[in-house]
């Protein structure tokens, strides 16, 4: 699932068409009626975490569509959607939510997004909220293109989930993503790792919580956008066991992991700003960089998501 850095990312393609007007829509949602955007202007854009929230404005009238201002007809009937206001819990909450929890998105199905309007032309602000599968992505004036075959040898490009296209022949498309109409995004981004407001006293505290510390950094009501991969990769670079209780952890220790997710996520995103990849420490590598062997293993909190975990048993020792 693509992390903080990739989604801000997303956000910055996403941009290049704040202030254009929607003419067409296609893809294959079912989760919102493509219909209702037609004639909408873009008018802004956010990212909190590892979520893409996009707002719509009246771009011109509904009822007097040109040629252009349909929506395409060979696609599958879409069904509207509901979706939820998602409220900021305050710090007492988050909390008290911080045990046995891990990453909130994911454990949240469709089933939890109800007691939201759909979209309506009515409305003269209207968001909507993307939440990106494990290979999601946004891009600006192209498709995304077969690069094997499948199991049937087939070379078939993947279906564009949503695509939104604007004035002089430009179009957003959006794959692999969950989408449902919402209210205005959240206001605070304290848990936001690449954001400068994030709570460093807050995270802190839930780092000292007497549960595993790679389950509480999962937590995207503390960490948010911080995904698989920074957990295993911030781990270790702070010489921390994945299953360390954060109770027996000294503050200097939770000091530099958090020093750690802050500055690894930043280097991510500077990365991928410049077109450049990751090189992974530890993550789904079989020697460490002291060439020591790496374990896996699947972990995550009882009856909740199990999620591949790296870890060298040498560079980062158990903690009794």
């Amino acid at each position: 699932m693509p992390e903080g850095p990739s989604v801000r990312r997303f956000h910055s393609v996403a941009c290049m068409f704040v202030g254009e007007v929607v003419q067409r829509v296609t893809g294959r949602t079912r989760q919102v009626c493509p219909g209702l955007l037609v004639g909408l202007k873009l008018r802004e854009c956010q990212v909190h975490g590892k979520k893409l929230y996009l707002g719509f404005t009246s771009g011109c009238s509904l009822e007097s569509k040109g040629p252009e201002m349909v929506v395409a007809q060979s696609q599958e009937r879409p069904v509207p959607a509901l979706g939820p206001v998602l409220d900021t819990p305050s710090s007492q909450q988050v909390m008290d939510s911080a045990l046995g929890e891990e990453e909130e998105e994911e454990a949240v199905g469709s089933s939890a997004l109800s007691g939201q309007s759909p979209l309506t032309p009515q409305r003269e602000d209207q968001w909507l909220q993307f939440h990106f599968g494990m290979f999601g992505s946004v891009r600006a004036n192209g498709f995304s293109r077969a690069k094997r075959a499948n199991k049937r040898g087939d070379w078939q490009d993947p279906p564009p989930r949503l695509v939104l296209y604007f004035p002089g022949g430009q179009f957003l498309v959006f794959y692999n993503c969950r989408i449902c109409p919402c209210g205005s995004p959240p206001s605070s981004h304290t848990s936001d790792i690449l954001c400068p407001e994030f709570d460093r006293d807050l995270a802190l505290r839930a780092l000292q919580l007497a549960q595993p510390i790679c389950y509480t950094l999962l937590n995207q009501h503390l960490f948010s956008g911080l995904g698989n991969i920074i957990k295993n990769e911030v781990l270790y670079l702070s010489a921390i066991h994945p299953m360390s209780l954060g109770c027996l952890l000294d503050m200097e220790k939770l000091q530099i992991l958090l020093d750690q997710v802050i500055q690894f996520s930043h280097e991510w995103l500077d990365n991928k700003a410049k077109g450049k990849g990751l090189k992974y420490h530890i993550y789904q590598r079989e020697r460490c960089p002291e060439g020591h062997g790496v374990e896996r293993a699947e972990l995550g909190p009882p009856h909740g998501l199990q999620r591949a975990t790296w870890w060298c048993p040498v560079c980062q020792p158990a903690v009794q």
